[in-house]
């Protein structure tokens, strides 16, 4: 018997299966169509092609396994964090999601904290409203798109456009609401306070569940696109965060996780919910009951190397880009990376944001700025570590995982550059996995989140610190601190012309 993860992320789908012991066992990827950027700061993907890809991942993993219809005892969604997906009254998308990275609605960002107070969301949240959010996207349709606004019964999140075309039912959890700014965050349940003061009708959001409940079950329409038996229980799943953190086994105090995607995430366990006032980390509820989590978001952080590779080195593999790096020298002649692709989250707050190489040189080489892409997403990540460490999540260890955990060298930038011991996990698969973890628990073969990781997640690799490349980092990252604050007016120009 197996139990399925989906993970509806921002390049493809990804669905995996585990054994009763949290093994993986199978996994097929369907690739999404390439997001739609029709002007700088937007990004859109279309709904109905996830779920193309969705029924595409399930049943190419189906039919890796070769699994029949009854194999699978239960399902588990993940996916990215905070799209928009509007739906009308006969259940059909309106328009183009507005993905994680859209980041178009700052005039709706500050009409909310003008209309309500920043305190006053704060308090509502445990949560600054940011342009990357669903609110202020929500915001934007009504002001820009006024009939496509009326034509609104429903606001669903990316995994849970799935659960629905799966199901039929309107579901989320509360770890993926939580990064909506229409959710209470400490209370876990949708904030009257917001969308009352905003006008806005409360029927449209879904029902909120905590993460291993079961939302539906299988319907047949779904059954017959996927090659799965009608019936099988589908249970809430987490944000793609969350979810990667179950998979990183991160589910007691004193863990944490740092994980390269597309963006990056450092992640830490609470017992309660520990917030900073400035907003520069996210405090949402956990995949697990009575469990919060503080994290930190670089927008661009695999993205960076994704986009370098494919707009200037299309041909090479990534691991042969990552190996060219190590024939650069620490701090890469001089050269800085800001990872700021799609604007900022952690620390800075900053949709203009701009990347940019600082130091560059005709001495410079290719090695030199992919090496200095590497050492820019750690500091970046190293930004959000701080903050959490000052929140009092201080940690003996992070666990790695995605894109950094893969490489042995980025493995080393990151524990030099955190200063901090720095494993790799066995399983490498991220919230899919955790969604499938999940759907262990919600289908009664575990007790907890906990017990299933503690049996399933497990260390393969740790490095520590080397005194001399520690000592080093530090003084590179005091400078990579004090760039953005030099070229803040640049951005803001340069944002001003919207080109």
């Amino acid at each position: 018997m197996y139990w399925l993860g989906l993970d509806v992320g921002t390049g493809g789908s990804r669905a995996l299966l585990v054994d009763a012991h949290g093994r993986v066992q199978y996994s097929f990827t369907a690739p999404h169509e390439e997001m739609r950027m029709l002007k700088p700061r937007w990004a859109e993907q279309d709904p109905d092609d996830w779920w193309r890809a969705g029924q595409t991942a399930i049943a190419g993993v189906l039919h890796a396994a070769g699994a029949d219809s009854g194999d699978v005892a239960g399902i588990g969604l993940t996916g990215q964090m905070h799209g928009l997906v509007l739906l009308n009254a006969q259940n059909k998308v309106i328009r183009p999601a507005l993905i994680w990275c859209d980041q178009r609605s700052q005039k709706q960002v500050d009409f909310v904290n003008a209309k309500l107070g920043k305190e006053a969301v704060l308090r509502a949240t445990a949560n600054p409203v940011l342009t990357g959010f669903t609110l202020p996207k929500l915001l934007w349709v009504r002001d820009n798109e006024p009939q496509k606004f009326e034509a609104v019964r429903k606001v669903l999140l990316p995994k849970d456009y799935l659960r629905f075309k799966l199901t039929g039912e309107f579901a989320t959890d509360v770890s993926d609401a939580s990064g909506t700014s229409m959710f209470d965050v400490v209370n876990r349940k949708w904030s009257d306070e917001l969308m009352d003061g905003l006008g806005l009708d409360k029927s449209i959001l879904p029902k909120a569940y905590e993460s291993a409940e079961i939302t539906g079950a299988l319907n047949a329409e779904a059954a017959a696109a996927t090659g799965l038996r009608a019936g099988i229980p589908v249970i809430a799943g987490a944000g793609d965060q969350a979810a990667s953190a179950i998979g990183n086994g991160i589910t007691k105090p004193g863990t944490m996780s740092c994980t390269i995607g597309t963006s990056g995430v450092v992640f830490a366990f609470q017992t309660k919910p520990a917030y900073d006032e400035a907003g520069r980390v996210h405090t949402f509820c956990h995949a697990v009951p009575n469990a919060w989590h503080v994290m930190g978001v670089t927008q661009g952080a695999g993205l960076s190397l994704q986009w370098f590779r494919n707009r200037f080195a299309p041909e090479v593999e990534y691991d042969d880009l990552t190996a060219d790096a190590t024939r650069s020298p620490a701090g890469s002649h001089g050269l800085f990376w800001l990872p700021y692709l799609m604007g900022e989250r952690t620390p800075h707050l900053d949709a203009n944001a701009r990347a940019a190489w600082v130091g560059l040189t005709a001495k410079h080489q290719r090695a030199d700025l992919v090496r200095a892409i590497l050492e820019g997403v750690c500091f970046s990540q190293k930004d959000g570590l701080q903050i959490i460490n000052q929140l009092g999540a201080a940690p003996h260890l992070v666990r790695l995982s995605g894109g950094g955990g893969k490489s042995p060298f980025w493995h080393q930038l990151f524990t030099d550059i955190f200063d901090v011991p720095v494993a790799t996990l066995e399983t490498q698969e991220g919230s899919a996995y955790g969604a499938a973890l999940l759907a262990l628990v919600g289908t009664g073969q575990y007790k907890t989140a906990a017990e299933v990781c503690d049996v399933a997640v497990k260390e393969v690799s740790v490095k520590d610190p080397e005194a001399e490349s520690v000592a080093f980092y530090k003084k590179r990252y005091a400078l990579y601190e004090s760039l953005y604050p030099a070229l803040k007016s640049v951005f803001e120009t340069i944002g001003d012309l919207d080109v």
